[in-house]
């Protein structure tokens, strides 16, 4: 067994596992602050179902770098290039997954408390998605 194969399970496994926990937080604060803006007879606002979703995207940026690792593999890229490459970035978008479900769970209490800032939660929550893209172009390059 090639070695490159772990780079590409890391790739996937590890940008899912960060989706899924960051999704898993934001989901539980948009939930708990539909309950209190319900509980005060305010409307709960919809636009939490996409904070809670934001997380999602890492787990697509994973699948891209595990092609891209396959691609780079087939190609006659070193073994263990690949393997780090989807390992560390792997990693490091799982963990961009993590902390932005974390900031949108945030971003879904301040909503249901203020009903205000929805645009300036977008631009933080879109900040650290571009670790994501970032870590993702940046190991094509690599790998290139």
């Amino acid at each position: 067994m090639d070695i490159s194969f772990i780079g590409m399970a890391c790739a996937l496994g590890l940008s899912a596992l960060g989706s899924c926990f960051g999704a898993g937080a934001a989901a539980l604060s948009s939930v708990g602050a539909w309950k209190k803006c319900y509980a005060n007879g305010k409307p709960a606002p919809f636009i939490m179902v996409a904070f809670s979703g934001a997380p999602l995207t890492q787990t697509i940026y994973g699948f891209l770098l595990m092609s891209f690792i396959k691609s780079a593999s087939a190609s006659g890229a070193s073994s263990l290039l690949c393997m780090f490459t989807g390992l560390l970035g792997g990693l490091a978008i799982g963990m961009s997954a993590l902390y932005q479900g974390k900031v949108a769970a945030a971003s879904a209490d301040a909503l249901g408390e203020t009903g205000k800032g929805t645009a300036n939660f977008f631009i933080v929550i879109g900040i650290v998605e571009t670790v994501a893209l970032f870590t993702l172009v940046f190991s094509l390059l690599l790998l290139q």
